[in-house]
Protein backbone atom coordinates (compact mmCIF):
# COMPACT_ATOMS: atom_id res chain seq x y z
CA UNK A 1 0.00 0.00 0.00
CA UNK A 2 1.01 3.40 -0.93
CA UNK A 3 0.33 6.66 1.88
CA UNK A 4 1.32 10.10 0.99
CA UNK A 5 2.02 11.94 4.20
CA UNK A 6 1.80 15.75 4.36
CA UNK A 7 1.31 18.33 7.26
CA UNK A 8 1.50 21.42 7.96
CA UNK A 9 0.28 23.65 4.87
CA UNK A 10 -1.00 26.10 6.75
CA UNK A 11 -3.67 26.78 3.80
CA UNK A 12 -1.38 26.20 0.63
CA UNK A 13 -0.79 23.00 -1.33
CA UNK A 14 1.68 23.21 -3.68
CA UNK A 15 1.27 22.17 -7.29
CA UNK A 16 4.16 19.46 -6.87
CA UNK A 17 2.32 18.04 -4.77
CA UNK A 18 -0.01 16.20 -7.29
CA UNK A 19 3.06 14.61 -9.19
CA UNK A 20 4.69 13.27 -5.97
CA UNK A 21 1.44 11.64 -4.29
CA UNK A 22 0.17 10.38 -7.72
CA UNK A 23 -0.56 6.54 -7.59
CA UNK A 24 -1.40 6.89 -3.77
CA UNK A 25 -4.04 5.03 -2.42
CA UNK A 26 -4.16 7.15 0.73
CA UNK A 27 -3.23 10.19 1.97
CA UNK A 28 -2.48 11.25 5.59
CA UNK A 29 -2.39 15.13 6.94
CA UNK A 30 -1.11 15.53 10.12
CA UNK A 31 -2.29 18.88 11.07
CA UNK A 32 -2.33 22.90 10.70
CA UNK A 33 -4.31 22.60 7.43
CA UNK A 34 -5.53 25.76 6.94
CA UNK A 35 -8.65 25.44 6.13
CA UNK A 36 -11.18 22.66 4.05
CA UNK A 37 -10.31 23.99 0.40
CA UNK A 38 -7.12 21.93 1.15
CA UNK A 39 -8.51 18.29 1.50
CA UNK A 40 -11.09 19.33 -1.18
CA UNK A 41 -7.67 19.46 -3.63
CA UNK A 42 -6.26 16.67 -2.18
CA UNK A 43 -9.08 14.63 -2.54
CA UNK A 44 -8.43 14.87 -6.19
CA UNK A 45 -5.87 12.62 -6.02
CA UNK A 46 -6.83 9.92 -3.33
CA UNK A 47 -9.09 9.53 0.38
CA UNK A 48 -7.78 11.71 2.79
CA UNK A 49 -7.47 11.50 6.50
CA UNK A 50 -6.51 14.19 8.75
CA UNK A 51 -5.90 15.82 12.33
CA UNK A 52 -6.36 19.15 13.16
CA UNK A 53 -3.39 21.12 14.23
CA UNK A 54 -3.03 23.85 16.93
CA UNK A 55 -3.53 26.14 14.09
CA UNK A 56 -6.89 24.09 13.23
CA UNK A 57 -10.33 24.73 14.67
CA UNK A 58 -10.87 21.49 16.76
CA UNK A 59 -14.45 20.20 15.53
CA UNK A 60 -14.00 21.57 11.66
CA UNK A 61 -15.53 19.13 9.34
CA UNK A 62 -12.88 16.42 8.34
CA UNK A 63 -10.26 17.18 11.05
CA UNK A 64 -10.02 14.72 14.30
CA UNK A 65 -7.53 14.78 17.13
CA UNK A 66 -6.02 11.92 15.97
CA UNK A 67 -6.21 8.62 14.17
CA UNK A 68 -5.50 5.14 15.18
CA UNK A 69 -5.29 3.14 11.52
CA UNK A 70 -4.67 -0.73 10.47
CA UNK A 71 -3.06 -0.33 6.92
CA UNK A 72 -1.66 -3.80 5.45
CA UNK A 73 -0.98 -5.40 8.58
CA UNK A 74 0.10 -2.57 10.52
CA UNK A 75 -1.34 -0.27 12.71
CA UNK A 76 -0.56 3.55 12.37
CA UNK A 77 -0.92 6.60 14.74
CA UNK A 78 -1.04 10.02 13.20
CA UNK A 79 -1.62 13.07 15.50
CA UNK A 80 -0.19 16.86 15.08
CA UNK A 81 2.58 16.21 17.90
CA UNK A 82 1.70 19.69 19.52
CA UNK A 83 -0.42 17.87 22.16
CA UNK A 84 3.49 16.77 23.36
CA UNK A 85 4.66 20.00 23.95
CA UNK A 86 7.72 19.88 21.58
CA UNK A 87 7.19 16.59 20.01
CA UNK A 88 10.01 14.14 19.62
CA UNK A 89 10.48 10.57 18.40
CA UNK A 90 11.33 9.52 21.89
CA UNK A 91 8.34 11.01 23.49
CA UNK A 92 5.51 9.95 20.76
CA UNK A 93 7.03 6.41 21.08
CA UNK A 94 6.27 6.29 24.43
CA UNK A 95 2.77 7.60 24.22
CA UNK A 96 1.83 5.61 21.21
CA UNK A 97 1.77 2.20 20.51
CA UNK A 98 2.00 1.77 16.75
CA UNK A 99 3.83 0.23 14.07
CA UNK A 100 3.91 3.58 12.26
CA UNK A 101 3.94 7.10 14.35
CA UNK A 102 2.71 10.35 11.99
CA UNK A 103 2.94 13.68 13.39
CA UNK A 104 3.91 17.69 12.39
CA UNK A 105 3.99 20.78 13.95
CA UNK A 106 8.03 21.27 13.94
CA UNK A 107 8.04 21.75 10.60
CA UNK A 108 11.28 19.77 10.11
CA UNK A 109 11.18 16.07 8.26
CA UNK A 110 12.20 13.69 10.12
CA UNK A 111 12.41 9.73 9.61
CA UNK A 112 13.70 7.71 12.74
CA UNK A 113 12.81 4.02 14.26
CA UNK A 114 12.15 4.27 17.76
CA UNK A 115 11.72 0.47 19.66
CA UNK A 116 10.56 -0.88 16.34
CA UNK A 117 8.02 1.92 15.32
CA UNK A 118 9.11 4.30 12.52
CA UNK A 119 8.49 7.84 13.20
CA UNK A 120 7.98 9.59 10.27
CA UNK A 121 7.46 13.71 10.05
CA UNK A 122 7.27 15.00 6.87
CA UNK A 123 7.94 18.27 7.16
CA UNK A 124 5.86 21.33 6.12
CA UNK A 125 4.62 21.50 2.90
CA UNK A 126 2.93 24.71 3.10
CA UNK A 127 4.60 28.55 3.27
CA UNK A 128 8.12 28.43 3.38
CA UNK A 129 9.01 28.86 7.26
CA UNK A 130 12.09 28.26 9.57
CA UNK A 131 14.57 28.42 6.89
CA UNK A 132 13.18 24.95 6.26
CA UNK A 133 12.09 23.91 2.62
CA UNK A 134 8.75 22.66 2.18
CA UNK A 135 8.57 18.37 2.06
CA UNK A 136 6.17 15.89 1.91
CA UNK A 137 6.53 12.41 2.06
CA UNK A 138 5.57 8.53 0.66
CA UNK A 139 5.26 5.37 2.86
CA UNK A 140 4.97 1.99 1.67
CA UNK A 141 3.38 -0.56 3.68
CA UNK A 142 3.64 -3.93 2.78
CA UNK A 143 4.56 -7.18 4.33
CA UNK A 144 4.32 -6.29 7.67
CA UNK A 145 6.80 -4.02 6.91
CA UNK A 146 7.68 0.09 6.52
CA UNK A 147 9.62 1.91 4.21
CA UNK A 148 9.17 5.84 3.82
CA UNK A 149 10.75 8.26 1.91
CA UNK A 150 11.06 12.28 2.30
CA UNK A 151 10.50 14.66 -1.02
CA UNK A 152 11.26 17.52 -1.30
CA UNK A 153 9.50 20.41 -2.82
Amino acid sequence: MLVGLISDTHGLLRPEVFDVFHGVELILHAGDVGGREILTELRAIAPVQAVYGNTDRPGEPGLVESLDLSLAGLSVHVSHGHELGSPTPAKLAARYSADVIVYGHTHKPLIERVHGALVVNPGAAGPRRFELKPSVARLTLASGRSEVVLIPL
